[in-house]
């Protein structure tokens, strides 16, 4: 067995980090560390319309409203674990780069069916 002696200063401190550093942009702009519950809430709001806002544009289709229900059931829960990652990880500014794409997406898409609807005519 190793046992580990103490110098004579006694236990080695940590370096200091600060916190507001380490924070993603989403979570210092909403300041969760100087007040951790509405900023938590912000962050958590923000990343469940964001999710929302993702699933309708990319994987979404017309559902009966119960099968909706407990779609948009599970995703709040899924965020809900997101929103305790992303204060520190950019999960927030993953969903806004990947909305929009989409969003982008859905406009060219959008504007070619009405260029060949154009064409057929």
């Amino acid at each position: 067995m190793i046992y580990l002696q103490n110098n004579q200063k006694g236990v080695q401190d940590l370096p200091s980090t600060d916190v507001h550093e380490r924070l993603s942009f989403f979570a210092s702009l909403y300041r969760v560390d100087q007040n951790p519950e509405l900023g938590m809430w912000l962050l958590y709001i923000t990343i469940i319309a964001l999710c929302i806002l993702v699933f309708k544009l990319g994987f979404a289709k017309k559902l009966p409203l119960l099968k909706s229900a407990v779609i948009y059931i599970f995703l709040i829960l899924g965020c809900t674990i997101l929103t305790f990652l992303g204060i520190f990880l950019p999960i927030t500014e993953g969903l806004v780069v990947a909305s929009l794409i989409l969003i982008i997406y859905k406009i060219r898409l959008h504007n070619q069916k009405k260029a060949e609807a154009q064409k057929n005519m």
